[in-house]
Order: structure tokens, then C-alpha cells, then sequence
């Protein structure tokens, strides 16, 4: 069977994307599971692999097909604008937020189109993007809209390994996203804690092979404390769990976050339920963030992400760290020849 042919999106240009590419790229295990491609500005990509160092040559394709790459040969599909090759490092820039948009479209559609397996991002600047007039809160609600899709979801992963012990892996999923807390307390909601256990159910047992095990985090301190701290545990986390149970999903809680955290990493979860945004990426940014991947749960296709943003006080120094795009490639190349992926496939 072929290797899956991932398409790495080049990020917003002033911030590390670039540079993480182009040194995941040179790592051979990266060609071992997958036939990475870049879509951005060649350019680009030339000056972070000049800034990186090592025999890296960038060539410019004009569609998937060619994609031929190794260790030493970049092929870079062009999408991005000649303006993006301005920007200097570091700043919120519209034409960094333009490019980073145009990549991601161009690599979307082509996952859409089949021409490709899954995409890869590099972090693009929610600033920029706005600046370049795309209101979106970041990747995920941004592909959710091209996709035409409603029930969707982040969720941060860290592979199986000396941090977490199940044979797993564990992922944390998110039933607020990107809002403020006030929005996040307003927003939740049973049938929102029930759709993303169901997400996180089903590409789990992609990753597992069998039915996982779900944590569901409680929102307030102990869990409410019997209502002392609050009662949303009672009346909105629970008869989520209830009714996901009668589902047949393997749903524990609502559980304090604190604990719950530690139980999973020690094996006894392979997923993790929070409330809200800060509830789970604290948690496994501390455990492991340069390890920690990004997937979008509910979209027709296979996207993944590294779990860091554009660090533009690094920007273009040779100093990113480039283990969480490997990790990134790694999980998409996994998802995307999933055998529970292809035969929902042929099912269509």
C-alpha cells in the first residue's frame, strides 16, 4: 500500500511554521509513514531551509500528483500570494493572515477532491487572519465552514509513550472552544458534552481498535461538591453521560478535572471530556507540549496540527522546535489509512 500523501499547509510566514517544516522534513522517519508535500510560497520555504541548514532543496509543483519528495527534495506546492515573501518576522501582518488562509483553502480542497489524504498545519496568527478579513476563531471553525459541517471539535493528543501509559494514547476534546469563560459557562450544554463524546469515542477506536474508555470532566471545583459549588454537574454534564451510556459509549463522570487528568495519564482513560478551552489544553500543554497534536473531530477529511501557535518571539532564529510537526504528521498518516476510516469510505 502506497504511504498517505499529506499536505503540510505553511502557516502564517512571520511566525515558526516555516522552519519547524523544513526541519521535520529532514528527519527520515517522516518519509517512512507518510509523502509529505508543502502548500504556500516555494520562496518561503527556500529561506527556512537555508535558515535550518542542510542539503534541502525546495521545487515548486503544480498539483499533488507530482509530489515526489526525500529527505533532501521539498516539493512546495505555490498558493500563497508573492506578498507573503515580504513580511518580515515576528509582526501581525494582513499578508501573512492571507497566506496562511490561502494555503489552508488550497490544501482543503484538495483533500475534498481526494487528491490528497489529509493536511498538516503549521500555526497561522488568529490577529493576521482577522486583519486579512477572515473572522475566524482559528482552523478549526474555519474548516468546519468549508466543510459544511456543524458537529466538529478540537482535540489535543499525545501518543502513546513514556508520559501517558495507556496503549492509546490520550486525547482531550473540547465542548467550548474559543470564547471567553462567560461565553463558555453560556454555551454549555448536555447535547453539546454528548456530541463530543461521541467525536471523541469514534476516532479513538480508530486509534485503538476497540471501544475506549471516556473521562468527563465536571466543571466546577470536586465536582460541584454536591451542589455546594455549583450544579451544572447535575443538571447538564449528567444526563449527558446517562444518555451516552444508553449508547452504548464507555462514558465515566462528570469527574473533578484535577484528578481525572492524572487517572487517564496513568492508563485508566483513553480520552478526557473538558468543559472549556483552559480546562484541557493547561493540562496537557504541562505534560507534554511539543509532543501534543491537534486534530479536528467531524470533518469529511484528516487534519491534524501541532498544539503550539507561531512564537514570534522565535520567528526565523533557528531556534522552533519542530518534534510536534513530526508528531503531527505521524497521527495524520495514521488516521488518514485507518481501517475503520476506509471502510466508512466505501460506504459512501
Amino acid at each position: 500500500m502506497k504511504l498517505p500523501l499529506i499536505a503540510i499547509t505553511m502557516g502564517d510566514p512571520a511566525g515558526i511554521g516555516p522552519e519547524t517544516i523544513a526541519s521535520a522534513w529532514q528527519r527520515a522517519e517522516v518519509h517512512a509513514f507518510c509523502r509529505p508535500l508543502v502548500v504556500g510560497h516555494p520562496e518561503i520555504m527556500r529561506r527556512a531551509a537555508e535558515l535550518i541548514g542542510g542539503p534541502l532543496e525546495v521545487v515548486e509543483i503544480h498539483s499533488p500528483a507530482e509530489a515526489a519528495g526525500s529527505t533532501t527534495l521539498m516539493p512546495c506546492l505555490r498558493a500563497v500570494n508573492a506578498e507573503a515573501v515580504e513580511v518580515p518576522p515576528g509582526v501581525i501582518d494582513a499578508r501573512a493572515g492571507q497566506a496562511a488562509y490561502d494555503a489552508l483553502i488550497a490544501a482543503a480542497r484538495m483533500a475534498l477532491a481526494g487528491e490528497i489524504d489529509g493536511i498538516c498545519t503549521a500555526p497561522l496568527h488568529k490577529g493576521a487572519l482577522w486583519k486579512a478579513g477572515h473572522h475566524y476563531p482559528g482552523h478549526t471553525e474555519l474548516l468546519a465552514e468549508l466543510c459544511g459541517v456543524d458537529d466538529f471539535a478540537m482535540m489535543l493528543y499525545l501518543g502513546p509513550g513514556s508520559v501517558v501509559r495507556g496503549n492509546a494514547g490520550l486525547a482531550i476534546v473540547h465542548v467550548t472552544l474559543h470564547m471567553s469563560v462567560a461565553q463558555a459557562l453560556a454555551a454549555l450544554s448536555s447535547a453539546g458534552v454528548l456530541r463530543k463524546s461521541r467525536l471523541v469515542s469514534r476516532v479513538m477506536q480508530e486509534l485503538k481498535g476497540a471501544r475506549p474508555t471516556v473521562g468527563v470532566c465536571a466543571l466546577n471545583p470536586h465536582a460541584g461538591e454536591d451542589g455546594l459549588f455549583g450544579d451544572e454537574e447535575s443538571t447538564i454534564i449528567e444526563p449527558a453521560v446517562e444518555r451516552g451510556l444508553v449508547e452504548g459509549l464507555d462514558l465515566t463522570g462528570p469527574l473533578p478535572a484535577d484528578t481525572l487528568i492524572a487517572r487517564a495519564v496513568a492508563g485508566e482513560f483513553d480520552a478526557v471530556v473538558a468543559m472549556y478551552h483552559d480546562q484541557g489544553h493547561i493540562a496537557i500543554k504541562l505534560l507534554a507540549m511539543h509532543q501534543a497534536v491537534n486534530v479536528t473531530l467531524g470533518l469529511p477529511i484528516v487534519r491534524t496540527s501541532v498544539a503550539h501557535g507561531t512564537a514570534f518571539d522565535l520567528a526565523w532564529q533557528g531556534r522552533a522546535e519542530s518534534s510536534g510537526m513530526v508528531e503531527a504528521l505521524r497521527v495524520a498518516a495514521r488516521l488518514a489509512y485507518s481501517p475503520l476510516r476506509d471502510s466508512r469510505r466505501a460506504e459512501s
